[in-house]
């Protein structure tokens, strides 16, 4: 399990419920950032405010003070389910979520956001990231900015057990639900490692994160049809028994 560690134990108790054994290994550490005040304040002045993930939530809510819901007339996209769930639960009501693909091209495709030429659309995430959003919302016309409330770092980790267990070849899959994620576990591993870990089963919640564990060359690739915990232990179920996950294999 490479996703942080706040973060993992819920599907580490749908993989405990089902009989498996889940490894935490967070490959990923999520730390708050304040954003500049000005920032702030023309995020909540803006027309559309873009959460990119439930961390972008959970972090814009100390950054706004606290404040949530308190936006002056703001509109609230969120890029897939779980955002969406989290800013709920924050006390927000969301106007636009995608329909079908959870990500940036599936909340690009929206109705809500085709005609925001001349809107203020503040895309509220971690630092850096992709700019397909950004770039998309930028084409028809709107003014794009970002509020950066958390950051992404590299843990420190201890190796010696996991490095055990693939030497062992008690590791059956992994699990990366980020390409960032899938990354920094390649770059912890030593070459023997990486080379024991492409040998092994992998679960990724994208087909963005597929193709990016091809170019580091895993072997056994099942791609989950959405990002949600239920969707990749099901993945993760049918990859482990031995079946066509509809991933690349």
């Amino acid at each position: 399990m490479t996703r942080p560690a706040a973060q993992a134990e819920n599907l580490c108790g749908l993989i405990e419920r089902c009989g498996g054994v889940p490894v935490r290994f967070p490959t990923l550490e999520i730390a708050a950032r304040q954003p500049e005040a000005q920032a702030v304040q023309d995020a909540e002045t803006g027309d559309w405010l873009i959460f990119t993930s439930s961390n972008a939530v959970d972090f814009a809510i100390p950054a706004f003070g606290g404040k949530m819901p308190g936006w002056r007339g703001a509109r609230i996209a969120a890029v897939g389910a779980a955002t969406a769930d989290a800013l709920r639960r924050a006390g927000c009501a969301v106007d636009c979520v995608p329909a079908g693909e959870f990500s940036s091209e599936g909340l690009l495709a929206e109705p809500a956001l085709q005609q925001v030429a001349g809107l203020r659309c503040t895309i509220v995430r971690g630092v850096g990231g992709r700019e397909k959003l950004a770039d998309g919302l930028r084409a028809r016309g709107a003014a794009v900015a970002y509020l950066e409330v958390y950051s992404r770092n590299r843990p420190a980790a201890d190796i010696g057990g996991l490095r055990a267990d693939l030497h062992a070849q008690r590791l059956a899959a992994v699990t990366a639900t980020s390409v960032e994620a899938l990354q920094n576990l390649v770059a912890i591993l030593d070459g023997e490692a990486i080379e024991r870990l492409r040998q092994i089963g992998l679960v990724v919640a994208s087909e963005r994160i597929g193709q990016n564990a091809e170019q580091l060359g895993f072997k056994r690739i099942a791609v989950s049809p959405q990002p949600t915990d239920a969707a990749i232990l099901e993945t993760l179920t049918t990859l482990l028994n031995g079946e066509n996950s509809g991933g690349s294999n």
